[in-house]
Parts: C-alpha cells; sequence; structure tokens
C-alpha cells in the first residue's frame, strides 16, 4: 500500500484551512449584524444579487474577479482574502506543528513521510481548530465584545467527540475538565463583578474557557486562563494610561476596555502544544 506524504497533506490542510477561512468570515460581517448565517446565502454586499458557487471559492474566486465584484464591478474588501490565505496557513501550521512534535526526523525528509501515528492526527486537527477560532474570537471581541457560540460552544463539542479518540483526555475527564474551567470562571468572574462593582467577566469567555478545557483538560485550560491574565495585564496597564492621557486632552469617553477573549485564544494553541513543558519549567522554578 501507497502512502500519502505529508507535503500533500499540507496542500490538503491549506485548501480546509482557507475553506474554514471563507465561514469565518461570514460570521464576521453577519454575526454582530444580527444576520443568519444560512439565509440569504452568499451575495453580493452592494446590490445583493445571489453569487455563483464558482466565484464564491476561497482566494481563487478574488483572482478570477481580479478584486471587483461580478454584478455590480465595485471593488471587493481585500480582508476577505486576506482573511482566507491566513486561515489557509493557520491550516498548514496546525498539521505541521504537530507532525514537528512526533516525528524525530529532520525537516525535508518529514516532508516526503507517511503520516501513521494516530495521535498525530488528533492533534493535528485539533490544532486545526485552536488556531482557526482564534481568528473569528479576535476579530469579533475586539470589535463587538462577542464570542461567536460556534467556535466557544462548538469547542466544548469538538472536545467531546475528539475525546473518545486513544492518547488524550478521557471522555469523562473531558466533561468534568469543561465543567471545571468553565464554571471555575463563571465563579472568579462574579467575585470580580461584586469586588470591582462592574461586569469583570464576559458569559462568552466562559464558553470559550470551557472549551479548551473539553479539548485539552483542566490543568491545561487553568494554564491558558493564567497566561491570559498575566499577558493581559501587561498589555492593558500601558494601555490604560495611555487611555488616561488621551482623556485629559479631550472630552469624553477615554475609550473601550480590551477583551478577554483574544488572550485565551492566542494561548490556547501555545499551551496544548508546550503546555506540558510549561507546567514542568513552573513546578522546577517553585521548587527550586
Amino acid at each position: 500500500m501507497e502512502y500519502i506524504p505529508l507535503w500533500y497533506w499540507l496542500i490538503v490542510f491549506f485548501a480546509l484551512g482557507a475553506s474554514v477561512g471563507s465561514f469565518y468570515n461570514v460570521i464576521v460581517y453577519r454575526m454582530p449584524r444580527g444576520i443568519s448565517l444560512i439565509n440569504p446565502p452568499s451575495h453580493c454586499p452592494l446590490c445583493k444579487k445571489h453569487i455563483p458557487l464558482y466565484l464564491n471559492l476561497p482566494i481563487i474566486g478574488y483572482i478570477i474577479l481580479r478584486g471587483k465584484t461580478a454584478c455590480c464591478h465595485k471593488p471587493l474588501n481585500i480582508i476577505y482574502p486576506i482573511g482566507e490565505a491566513l486561515c489557509g496557513f493557520l491550516g498548514v501550521l496546525s498539521l505541521m506543528a504537530s507532525v514537528l512534535v512526533h516525528s524525530q526526523m529532520p525537516f525535508l525528509q518529514v516532508l516526503t513521510a507517511p503520516l501513521l501515528e494516530p495521535q498525530l492526527w488528533v492533534d493535528g486537527f485539533l490544532l486545526f481548530w485552536l488556531l482557526l477560532g482564534a481568528y473569528p474570537v479576535c476579530a469579533i471581541d475586539v470589535k463587538y465584545k462577542l464570542i461567536p457560540d460556534s467556535i466557544s460552544v462548538g469547542g466544548i463539542l469538538v472536545g467531546l467527540l475528539f475525546s473518545f479518540a486513544p492518547g488524550g483526555v478521557t471522555p469523562l475527564e473531558s466533561f468534568l475538565s469543561a465543567v471545571g474551567a468553565g464554571g471555575g470562571l463563571f465563579l472568579l468572574g462574579l467575585i470580580a463583578t461584586k469586588v470591582f462593582k462592574k461586569e469583570a467577566m464576559g458569559f462568552g469567555d466562559v464558553k470559550l474557557l470551557a472549551g479548551y478545557g473539553a479539548i485539552m483538560g483542566l490543568s491545561h485550560s487553568i494554564l491558558v486562563l493564567m497566561m491570559a491574565a498575566f499577558i493581559g495585564l501587561l498589555v492593558m496597564i500601558p494601555y490604560r494610561k495611555f487611555q488616561n492621557k488621551v482623556a485629559e486632552k479631550s472630552v469624553g469617553d477615554s475609550g473601550a476596555e480590551i477583551p478577554f477573549g483574544p488572550f485565551l485564544a492566542l494561548l490556547a494553541p501555545v499551551v496544548y502544544l508546550f503546555g506540558d513543558k510549561l507546567i514542568s519549567l513552573y513546578v522546577n522554578f517553585i521548587l527550586a
């Protein structure tokens, strides 16, 4: 039997990532505006005419149309193919990262090697979910303070589904970790809200962390939370000082708070890949 080499699967993962990116573009545009993701089907944002399937292909459709709409010949927003290409490269990165973690071969030799280890595929698809999920979380949460349920609740379902695959967290551990991570952050948010007299944690963040708990277990989801809180503080403190200086020179609101969801989403793939090493380094540091 002839096995399919890695380079071919990288092309497949790029195409899958670009396709998912195309769907995420729909989520980013429609969800904050309260528009159904299904109805109406894909249409021109200017004249509302239906877009045929062959012109709706990720990246390729934009190239065929030369950056203009087919119906009214107006410029298309370049953010669409950029988002699709970004998600395509994230798809490649997810599989490549999983292969490099599991393989001891040189890089060039890995490209032509068959992918036979089941855990490699589990890690590859879960990294695919985590990396690509960061795109809509960051794009929507930063601007609209919302996290799509397709990513947060979807993460819980994905974690529970992949828990039946060998080598990772068990189904019971996945369920309990989702409850523990999400419930713990919910209680922490309630306490912070009472202390600071304003909403300190959105429920979207709670569901998002619950999804990470279902995917990678309780200890790793807690590590995601701790690292996100630490880096969030490093970003938020100078940002607030900048806001205060701006407020002194202008009248009105000094600006919006930075949402927490993007920090969680960006750190989740890092912890999934290197969580065991990070926990080991932390334990050794404390013991030392």
